[in-house]
Protein backbone atom coordinates (compact mmCIF):
# COMPACT_ATOMS: atom_id res chain seq x y z
CA UNK A 1 0.00 0.00 0.00
CA UNK A 2 1.24 3.25 -1.02
CA UNK A 3 2.08 5.95 1.59
CA UNK A 4 -0.18 8.86 -0.35
CA UNK A 5 -2.91 7.44 -2.12
CA UNK A 6 -5.57 9.46 -4.11
CA UNK A 7 -8.68 8.78 -6.26
CA UNK A 8 -10.86 10.62 -8.21
CA UNK A 9 -9.90 13.69 -6.69
CA UNK A 10 -12.07 16.74 -8.28
CA UNK A 11 -11.02 20.12 -6.47
CA UNK A 12 -13.25 23.64 -8.18
CA UNK A 13 -12.49 27.57 -7.45
CA UNK A 14 -15.90 29.46 -8.15
CA UNK A 15 -15.90 32.14 -11.56
CA UNK A 16 -17.77 34.26 -11.77
CA UNK A 17 -21.32 32.67 -11.40
CA UNK A 18 -19.67 29.10 -12.53
CA UNK A 19 -16.90 27.13 -11.41
CA UNK A 20 -13.59 26.35 -12.33
CA UNK A 21 -12.37 22.84 -12.39
CA UNK A 22 -8.92 22.49 -11.63
CA UNK A 23 -8.65 18.18 -10.82
CA UNK A 24 -10.54 16.41 -12.70
CA UNK A 25 -10.58 13.37 -11.11
CA UNK A 26 -7.24 12.19 -10.24
CA UNK A 27 -5.17 9.68 -9.19
CA UNK A 28 -1.90 9.18 -7.81
CA UNK A 29 0.32 7.29 -5.40
CA UNK A 30 3.10 8.14 -3.91
CA UNK A 31 5.84 5.09 -2.34
CA UNK A 32 6.82 5.79 1.39
CA UNK A 33 10.47 7.19 0.77
CA UNK A 34 9.72 8.00 -2.03
CA UNK A 35 10.98 11.72 -3.50
CA UNK A 36 8.42 12.55 -6.17
CA UNK A 37 8.62 15.74 -9.04
CA UNK A 38 5.40 16.99 -10.34
CA UNK A 39 6.05 19.08 -13.08
CA UNK A 40 2.90 21.31 -15.61
CA UNK A 41 2.73 24.59 -17.14
CA UNK A 42 1.93 27.43 -14.76
CA UNK A 43 -2.02 26.90 -13.23
CA UNK A 44 -2.16 23.43 -14.13
CA UNK A 45 -2.89 22.69 -10.17
CA UNK A 46 0.00 21.81 -8.77
CA UNK A 47 -0.06 24.66 -6.08
CA UNK A 48 -4.33 23.06 -5.63
CA UNK A 49 -2.96 19.18 -5.43
CA UNK A 50 -0.15 20.20 -3.07
CA UNK A 51 -2.72 21.89 -0.82
CA UNK A 52 -5.37 19.25 -0.89
CA UNK A 53 -2.35 16.88 0.26
CA UNK A 54 -1.33 18.66 3.07
CA UNK A 55 -4.87 19.48 4.16
CA UNK A 56 -5.08 23.17 3.48
CA UNK A 57 -7.68 22.90 0.54
CA UNK A 58 -11.12 21.11 0.90
CA UNK A 59 -12.23 19.36 -1.49
CA UNK A 60 -15.45 18.46 -3.82
CA UNK A 61 -15.04 14.58 -4.51
CA UNK A 62 -12.67 11.55 -4.34
CA UNK A 63 -10.48 10.21 -1.69
CA UNK A 64 -7.04 11.12 -0.16
CA UNK A 65 -5.20 9.28 2.34
CA UNK A 66 -1.78 9.83 3.64
CA UNK A 67 -0.31 7.45 5.94
CA UNK A 68 -3.04 5.95 7.86
CA UNK A 69 -4.84 9.01 7.69
CA UNK A 70 -7.97 9.60 5.80
CA UNK A 71 -8.20 13.63 4.68
CA UNK A 72 -11.65 13.02 2.95
CA UNK A 73 -13.28 11.67 5.82
CA UNK A 74 -11.56 14.52 8.59
CA UNK A 75 -13.60 17.32 10.00
CA UNK A 76 -12.10 21.02 9.85
CA UNK A 77 -10.53 20.68 13.27
CA UNK A 78 -9.09 17.18 12.34
CA UNK A 79 -6.84 18.00 9.09
CA UNK A 80 -5.67 21.07 10.72
CA UNK A 81 -4.15 18.93 13.73
CA UNK A 82 -3.29 16.51 10.82
CA UNK A 83 -1.25 18.66 8.96
CA UNK A 84 -0.14 20.78 12.14
CA UNK A 85 1.55 17.12 13.20
CA UNK A 86 2.68 15.33 10.06
CA UNK A 87 3.10 17.83 7.09
CA UNK A 88 6.26 20.22 6.56
CA UNK A 89 5.69 22.84 4.11
CA UNK A 90 7.87 24.95 1.52
CA UNK A 91 6.60 27.36 -0.49
CA UNK A 92 8.16 29.25 -3.72
CA UNK A 93 8.19 32.40 -1.33
CA UNK A 94 9.20 31.71 2.70
CA UNK A 95 6.86 33.55 4.08
CA UNK A 96 9.18 34.44 7.17
CA UNK A 97 8.27 36.70 9.51
CA UNK A 98 9.97 39.64 9.20
CA UNK A 99 10.26 40.54 13.37
CA UNK A 100 11.87 37.63 14.18
CA UNK A 101 15.01 35.89 14.13
CA UNK A 102 16.12 32.88 12.06
CA UNK A 103 15.79 30.53 15.11
CA UNK A 104 12.29 32.04 16.22
CA UNK A 105 10.98 31.40 13.30
CA UNK A 106 11.92 27.50 12.98
CA UNK A 107 10.72 27.52 16.57
CA UNK A 108 7.32 28.76 15.49
CA UNK A 109 5.09 25.29 14.73
CA UNK A 110 6.95 23.97 18.25
CA UNK A 111 5.68 27.01 19.87
CA UNK A 112 2.05 26.73 18.45
CA UNK A 113 1.95 23.52 19.06
CA UNK A 114 2.16 24.51 22.38
CA UNK A 115 5.59 22.72 23.37
CA UNK A 116 8.44 23.85 26.15
CA UNK A 117 9.99 26.76 25.23
CA UNK A 118 13.50 25.03 25.99
CA UNK A 119 12.26 22.11 24.06
CA UNK A 120 11.42 24.24 21.20
CA UNK A 121 14.64 26.70 21.66
CA UNK A 122 16.68 23.59 21.51
CA UNK A 123 15.27 21.12 18.97
CA UNK A 124 15.20 24.72 16.69
CA UNK A 125 18.90 25.10 17.06
CA UNK A 126 19.36 21.75 16.25
CA UNK A 127 17.39 22.11 13.12
CA UNK A 128 18.84 24.89 11.34
CA UNK A 129 22.44 23.89 11.97
CA UNK A 130 21.60 20.86 10.40
CA UNK A 131 20.93 22.97 6.92
CA UNK A 132 24.12 24.97 7.83
CA UNK A 133 22.87 28.20 9.18
CA UNK A 134 23.69 27.69 12.89
CA UNK A 135 25.37 30.49 12.56
CA UNK A 136 22.67 32.80 11.15
CA UNK A 137 20.63 31.82 14.15
CA UNK A 138 19.88 35.31 15.49
CA UNK A 139 19.61 37.38 12.15
CA UNK A 140 16.30 38.68 10.97
CA UNK A 141 15.14 36.94 7.58
CA UNK A 142 16.14 40.85 5.68
CA UNK A 143 19.64 40.66 6.60
CA UNK A 144 20.04 36.67 4.97
CA UNK A 145 20.26 36.07 1.30
CA UNK A 146 17.67 34.75 -0.71
CA UNK A 147 18.92 31.15 -0.37
CA UNK A 148 19.48 31.14 3.37
CA UNK A 149 15.74 32.13 3.66
CA UNK A 150 14.71 29.34 2.03
CA UNK A 151 17.31 27.32 4.23
CA UNK A 152 15.81 28.70 6.91
CA UNK A 153 12.21 27.61 5.70
CA UNK A 154 12.98 24.31 5.11
CA UNK A 155 14.39 24.35 9.04
CA UNK A 156 11.13 25.52 9.99
CA UNK A 157 9.16 22.17 8.01
CA UNK A 158 11.31 19.90 9.35
CA UNK A 159 11.60 20.97 13.05
CA UNK A 160 8.67 18.93 13.98
CA UNK A 161 9.83 15.98 11.98
CA UNK A 162 6.56 15.84 9.68
CA UNK A 163 6.23 12.45 7.62
CA UNK A 164 5.06 13.74 4.59
CA UNK A 165 7.08 17.13 3.13
CA UNK A 166 5.39 19.17 0.48
CA UNK A 167 7.74 21.67 -1.79
CA UNK A 168 5.75 24.08 -4.09
CA UNK A 169 8.39 25.70 -6.53
CA UNK A 170 10.89 25.54 -3.54
CA UNK A 171 13.39 27.10 -6.20
CA UNK A 172 11.64 29.23 -8.17
CA UNK A 173 12.46 32.57 -6.60
CA UNK A 174 16.50 31.81 -6.80
CA UNK A 175 19.49 32.04 -9.30
CA UNK A 176 20.59 28.91 -10.69
CA UNK A 177 23.36 28.01 -8.60
CA UNK A 178 21.46 28.62 -5.40
CA UNK A 179 18.58 26.80 -6.75
CA UNK A 180 20.70 23.53 -6.97
CA UNK A 181 22.23 23.94 -3.47
CA UNK A 182 18.89 23.74 -2.10
CA UNK A 183 17.44 21.19 -4.32
CA UNK A 184 20.54 18.96 -2.76
CA UNK A 185 19.53 20.16 0.52
CA UNK A 186 16.22 18.52 0.08
CA UNK A 187 17.79 15.28 -0.72
CA UNK A 188 19.54 15.18 1.82
CA UNK A 189 17.06 16.24 4.25
CA UNK A 190 14.46 13.91 2.36
CA UNK A 191 17.17 11.34 3.11
CA UNK A 192 17.97 12.02 6.63
CA UNK A 193 14.37 12.25 7.98
CA UNK A 194 13.17 9.20 6.59
CA UNK A 195 10.52 11.59 4.35
CA UNK A 196 8.15 11.17 2.13
CA UNK A 197 8.25 14.66 -0.41
CA UNK A 198 6.31 15.99 -3.35
CA UNK A 199 7.99 18.64 -5.24
CA UNK A 200 6.40 20.62 -7.61
CA UNK A 201 8.97 22.40 -10.00
CA UNK A 202 9.47 23.97 -13.60
CA UNK A 203 12.63 23.02 -13.21
CA UNK A 204 13.32 19.72 -15.38
CA UNK A 205 16.82 19.79 -13.88
CA UNK A 206 15.68 19.82 -10.25
CA UNK A 207 13.18 17.34 -11.21
CA UNK A 208 15.42 15.00 -12.75
CA UNK A 209 16.94 14.46 -9.30
CA UNK A 210 13.90 13.19 -7.89
CA UNK A 211 13.18 9.64 -7.52
CA UNK A 212 10.44 9.88 -10.07
CA UNK A 213 8.26 12.46 -11.99
CA UNK A 214 5.01 12.62 -12.72
CA UNK A 215 3.29 15.46 -15.17
CA UNK A 216 -0.37 17.08 -14.49
CA UNK A 217 -1.92 18.40 -17.49
CA UNK A 218 -5.82 18.92 -17.96
CA UNK A 219 -6.81 17.83 -14.24
CA UNK A 220 -5.14 14.54 -13.98
CA UNK A 221 -1.77 12.70 -14.16
CA UNK A 222 0.29 11.42 -16.57
CA UNK A 223 3.53 9.54 -16.41
CA UNK A 224 6.09 11.68 -17.33
CA UNK A 225 8.01 11.08 -21.09
CA UNK A 226 11.13 12.69 -22.02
Amino acid sequence: MAFVEVAGLVKSYPVGTGRLEVLRGLDLAVEQGEMLAVIGASGVGKSTLLHVLGGLDAFEAGTVRVGEAAIDRMADEARVRFRNSHVGFVFQFHHLLPEFTALENVEMPLRIAGRRAGETRERAAGTLGRVGLADRAEHRPGMLSGGEQQRVAVARALVHRPALLLADEPTGNLDEATAADLHALLREMHREHQLTSVIATHNLALARACDRIVRLEAGRVHAFVA
